[in-house]
């Protein structure tokens, strides 16, 4: 089903000409009740697609916002299995929404290729993005997948080669993630130009959907990004608005910055 519904998202926002709309979480930040709670509301509120991050302690790509929700749900204990088991809680809450897990290669070769595609199959994960994983390394990773219906997504910056880029999406399935800047996540006031040339680039070698992200903030960044490619990733920014909430209004926060990105109207 992984595929499947991966598929069906892209599908969807095609036939409704609008960009698809991609958030990204850090699993167990600021704790794992709050992860449970946030995916439904986030989908409710026009999500069409939900990255948890894997908490890991060196997050190379990643910015001072990100690391730090990393950090603190690392301190509550937040391993590789409770974001598996949160994916399983999830997926009767969420059952057609894309579920991936983003995260770094080496809790995954701890855990052993086999044991953790299976249990991703079991739990209902769609897909993987493993950041720190090359594509020419990828290949026991994809093979392991592909016996069970997940996607393997992924990551191409504006400094990849063209060669990179080709190996990168001759094994990809699901969609591309398309880093729009050379640099680590963050919010940004404008999309950088270097992700729209990245995108004609992976074009010349894919028909599979494309999706950018690192520095979209806000709706008009998701719109730009929609005339070029498929859907918007959002991460950074959204991570700012929970570190700056409250605890108690922090769903709530969170929910209707979510809404002002997908252009959706929430009740007051």
């Amino acid at each position: 089903m992984g595929e499947a519904r991966i598929r069906q998202m892209f599908d969807k926002v095609r036939e409704q000409k609008r960009p698809g709309l991609i958030v990204f979480l850090t699993a167990g930040f600021p704790d794992m009740k709050a992860t449970l709670e946030l995916v439904p509301a986030l989908v409710a509120a026009g999500a069409d697609m939900v990255e948890l991050g894997v908490p890991f302690s060196d997050p190379l790509a990643e910015g001072p916002v990100i690391q730090e929700s990393s950090f603190l749900a690392l301190q509550n204990g937040t391993s590789l299995e409770d974001c598996l088991n949160a994916v399983e809680t999830l997926r009767d809450k969420v059952p057609e929404t894309p579920l991936v897990l983003m995260g770094y290669y080496n809790p995954i070769h701890t855990y052993g290729l086999v044991p953790f595609t299976e249990r991703c199959r079991q739990v209902g994960v769609d897909g993987l993005i493993a950041v720190d994983l090359p594509g020419f390394e990828s290949g026991p990773l994809i093979s392991e997948c592909q016996t069970r219906d997940i996607s393997v997504i992924p990551l191409l910056a504006p400094t990849s080669t063209d060669r990179s880029i080709k190996e990168a999406c001759a094994g990809a399935s699901g969609f591309i993630y398309c880093i729009s800047v050379t640099g680590v996540t963050g919010a940004r006031d404008q999309v950088s130009a270097r992700g729209f040339d990245l995108l004609d680039r992976v074009k010349a070698h894919t028909d599979l959907p494309l999706a950018v992200g690192f520095g979209i903030s806000n709706r008009g960044h998701v719109e730009e990004v929609g005339k070029t490619a498929e859907a918007a990733v959002v991460g950074s920014a959204m991570i700012r608005v929970m570190l700056d909430s409250p605890r108690d209004e922090l769903v709530e926060r969170t929910t209707r910055f979510v809404a002002g990105l997908a252009g959706v109207s929430l009740p007051a």
